[in-house]
């Protein structure tokens, strides 16, 4: 089971950070800088998208990048994985990928001492730390599955034999509208799995001149790591402690729980123009990247404005507009919008 489905109670008391946190807190608020200015290199704006995709790493949660192509999504990346020493694969997802290219498959070997036949598991990229799926949906749903299998469980199966993914294991994945040709969008429950869905626009006009003078002219410094697998598992461990006050957690609870249609609690609008509105995960990431994000910030306590910074993000892929909002012109970014001016913090 997903371990943010397991962590400790919220609002539960947590102990006072040890020598060996503060300086790990220390070194991650200077990383946070290092990282973007190793990415300013190469990456033009999008501070909030690199933010997003910091937060989900040090949260252990995976990101969902929205977005038409040639806006930067592979490339920012990329190049975040350049910024870590850890291992890194891609995959492009199209049409005629099978699991197997995913999660790996049995072969049969010959020992040539022998004679002999053995079958053994070769594995596949998602045996990483750090995996780029790129396009994810431009992939048939079974292929897909594979990857979210291994993305909730941190395992794959192949066979009769499980086989346990190494810590970290990161996902970043790239995905067109799927307005366009030969798309297959995620279902709800796949989409879920995700911490973030990050939509990434077109940049104003200042960057997108910057971003073509530094494509058509030579190639800049080389990307120089910042921090190690290992240094990220220290992150996770530091991230669950900071400290959150139970106002706060109430406060992501009500914000989700408020966007689910025909409940006592639901206001007028979401019954109007929702469907299906966000689970008990959407909570969980509203508080655990609250904690990330407030560490980042240089603050030691969650406040309700990360939550509030955070719910775009977490809650725009667990909202299901209805019909009618689609009729109306009503998107899940205005239903966001109006949840927030409804729901306020304590």
């Amino acid at each position: 089971m997903n371990d943010i489905q397991t962590a400790a109670k919220p609002g539960a008391n947590h102990s006072p950070p040890s020598s060996e946190d503060v300086a790990v807190i220390a070194r991650l608020r200077e990383a946070r800088d290092r990282v973007k200015q190793e990415m300013a290199k190469v990456v033009v704006g999008q501070h909030e998208i690199i933010d997003s995709l910091l937060i989900g790493l040090l949260c252990r949660g995976h990101v969902l990048m929205l977005g038409v192509p040639g806006l930067g999504k592979t490339l920012m990346a990329r190049t975040l994985a350049r910024t870590l020493d850890m291992e890194f694969r891609r995959v492009q997802f199209t049409p005629d990928l099978m699991p197997a290219d995913i999660t790996g498959t049995d072969v049969m070997e010959e020992d040539h001492s022998t004679g002999k036949h053995r079958v053994s598991f070769m594995q596949g990229p998602v045996f990483t730390n750090f995996l780029l799926a790129d396009e994810i949906n431009r992939t048939p749903p079974k292929t897909q599955a594979a990857l979210l299998q291994a993305m909730q469980e941190g395992e794959v199966s192949v066979g009769r034999e499980t086989y346990l993914l190494k810590p970290p294991f990161y996902v970043v994945a790239t995905q067109n509208p799927i307005e366009m040709e030969g798309t297959y969008p995620l279902p709800e429950a796949q989409l879920d799995r995700f911490m973030f869905n990050v939509v990434i626009d077109y940049l104003p006009e200042d960057d997108e001149v910057e971003v073509v003078v530094r494509t058509t002219a030579a190639p800049g410094p080389p990307i120089e790591p910042i921090f190690t697998g290992e240094d990220v598992l220290r992150f996770h461990d530091v991230v669950r402690k900071v400290p959150v006050a139970e106002d706060v957690v109430r406060y992501a609870v009500r914000l989700a729980s408020a966007s689910r249609p025909h409940r006592p609690e639901s206001p007028d609008f979401v019954n109007h123009l929702v469907s299906w509105g966000a689970g008990l995960r959407a909570a969980q990431y509203l508080v655990l990247g609250g904690k990330a994000r407030a560490l980042l910030a240089g603050r030691a306590h969650v406040a309700p404005q990360d939550v509030q910074a955070l719910a775009a993000p977490v809650l725009r892929h667990r909202i299901l507009v209805s019909y009618r909002a689609e009729a109306e012109g009503a998107s899940v970014e205005d239903v966001i919008a109006r949840l927030l001016e409804h729901v306020k913090p304590a």
